[in-house]
């Protein structure tokens, strides 16, 4: 026991006069580095950073101890370090955290080495443009039962879009659905999810990158040690359980196109190891599954709050759509308002403010200014997006911006850089620079720039024009005072995404016409299900076959 206390003590004493010389140098930076502020760690920090980008510029620098981090707040920076260098700006910054829970082979998050280009390879390998469109009928058939499911029990309509937008990827990426947010492989993947994102939230742990000595605290001091042990044995359980499913099926001859029997079948081929197999379709997973939620679920916030812009969407949609038929992706094209609502909501709430942190892996100078090799680099997403330079009073929620301009950008701002594909992060973008609709950032680049554009845009359009179609939105209402219940427009951090904490709303159908039309069309669904619930456990078996008695 003495000992213990002692090697405490011990461990506390190094740790304070670490953290007393890493204090004396805050704010303290090379001559040849951008300008900057001086520092401390910050909990939420893109409103703090945009406010320093409008006091130091566009490109300026934080000393986070020895650590320096350059932070980029205009299209022209972004353009020039992260597209056009892209061959040494497509590291990601050390993280010993998700290291140590994933052994370094989440894709989203890996270094810029081997295990990630093997596992970017077999990406890009399957999710091509004709295996999306390959998949878009468990796709459309799971937005027609998101529309059921708002029909029949609105107040849980957020648990309902993270059915949808989990079970669009499993089922795409596994061959394998989740019929109701309780099926075991939601409630795992959700519960893991969070801690993972708990896990890395800023501040949330202790700074071992920075404070290197904590990697050598032992495990029972440092509870973050085996919060990571526990985070990747839940993840290994349940992304490792789903990818043997899959190699079952190919060896049995019974696939049904999953994305995951084709890496199986190729994995000789991409040079893959099962783990690294493994950890890609959760990183594939994982990517799909939250950000196509939080979009979503802000697309209903922002209905609910803006009563006036639901009911210009509805008469753009009732004129090209009509009220005799359901939307159709080729619909989208014709819904110049509706595509406007979708910039807006991604450009005055990015689900990743800050994008994804890169890194240098090797000297850059910019403006006169060195970004040494090894220096992190963020993309302030939502200081750009939140320029009153740029954009006309930028905190207002106003799709008419985007029918007056491409990028809804004031009359006269140079658009020379600017591009959509931000919110997919940055890299070589190539024929994606020709592609407006973009609703959501997902966790996985070419040179860092997302290999899912498609399969989320597809997402966000089928699901749009539903919404919009079929129900009514408005705010609840307290049941003791009858008076409306206030929607908070402010994003909710959630690890590095942010999207709206749960909120309520009344959900309508706009007619009894529309609703029987819904329910006459997830009917017309279920055979579309059916492939991809062989694999159902025999509880979820049983409540589909109840949910559905009354259909046969």
């Amino acid at each position: 026991m003495i000992g213990s206390a002692s090697e405490t003590a011990a461990a506390g004493l190094i740790a304070l006069f670490f953290l007393l010389a890493q204090a004396l140098r805050i704010g303290k930076r090379g001559d040849q580095l951008p300008p900057g502020p001086a520092t401390l760690p910050l909990q939420h920090p893109y409103y703090k950073f945009t406010e320093w980008a409008r006091q130091f510029g566009d490109i300026y620098s934080l000393m986070v101890g020895p650590n320096v981090v350059v932070v980029l707040t205009s299209m022209s920076a972004v353009k020039e370090l992260m597209d056009r260098r892209s061959a040494t700006t497509s590291d990601r910054p050390e993280s010993y955290l998700a290291n140590m829970t994933t052994g370094g082979l989440h894709m989203g998050i890996s270094r810029y080495n081997d295990n990630w280009k093997v596992q970017r390879k077999a990406a890009q390998a399957v999710l091509t443009p004709q295996a999306t469109n390959r998949h878009l009928p468990i796709q459309k058939a799971e937005a027609t039962q998101l529309m059921y499911d708002f029909l029949k029990t609105p107040q849980d309509f957020y648990s309902h879009i993270r059915r949808y937008s989990h079970s669009v990827i499993l089922s795409i990426n596994y061959g394998k659905r989740s019929p109701r947010y309780e099926t075991h492989e939601a409630k795992a993947f959700w519960h893991v999810l969070h801690q993972w994102e708990s896990l890395l939230a800023p501040g949330a742990q202790p700074p071992v990158d920075l404070l290197p000595f904590l990697k050598y605290v032992p495990e029972r001091w440092a509870p973050w040690k085996t919060l990571c042990k526990e985070v990747g044995r839940l993840q290994r359980e349940l992304y490792y359980g789903l990818l043997t499913e899959c190699e079952e099926r190919v060896r049995d001859g019974k696939e049904n196109g999953s994305y995951m029997e084709e890496v199986v079948k190729r994995r000789k081929e991409f040079g893959m190891t099962r783990e690294q197999t493994g950890y890609l379709g959760g990183s594939l997973m994982e990517a799909a599954s939250d950000t196509t939620a939080s979009a979503l679920q802000s697309v209903v916030l922002m209905l609910v709050a803006f009563p006036e812009v639901q009911r210009k969407a509805k008469e753009e949609v009732d004129s090209v759509i009509g009220s005799e038929r359901l939307p159709k992706l080729e619909d989208w094209a014709d819904l110049p308002y509706l595509q406007a609502i979708n910039k807006e909501i991604s450009r005055l709430r990015p689900i990743t403010p800050l994008a994804l942190p890169h890194a240098t892996t090797a000297d850059e100078y910019y403006c006169g200014y060195l970004i040494p090799k090894g220096a992190t680099l963020l993309i302030n997403c939502w200081g750009i997006n939140h320029d009153p330079e740029l954009f006309e009073d930028p905190e207002t929620f106003n799709p008419d911006r985007y029918l007056r301009s491409e990028y809804g950008t004031k009359p006269g701002v140079d658009v020379t850089d600017f591009r959509h594909t931000i919110m997919f992060g940055a890299g070589r973008v190539g024929h994606l620079n020709a592609v407006t609709n973009y609703p959501l950032l997902m966790a996985l680049h070419l040179q860092r720039i997302c290999a899912g554009i498609q399969l989320a845009n597809n997402s966000l359009m089928l699901n749009m024009m539903n919404f919009v179609w079929a129900f009514d939105f408005s705010h609840g209402t307290n049941p003791m005072t009858k008076e409306p219940i206030p929607v908070d427009l402010r994003p909710s951090p959630k690890g590095i995404f942010t999207g709206p904490d749960p909120f309520q709303c009344a959900i309508s159908p706009r007619s009894a016409s529309r609703a029987e039309m819904i329910e006459t069309e997830f009917v017309n669904a279920i055979d579309t299900f059916l492939p991809f619930e062989e694999l159902l456990t025999a509880e979820d078996k049983a409540w589909v076959a109840e949910s559905r008695a009354s259909f046969r």
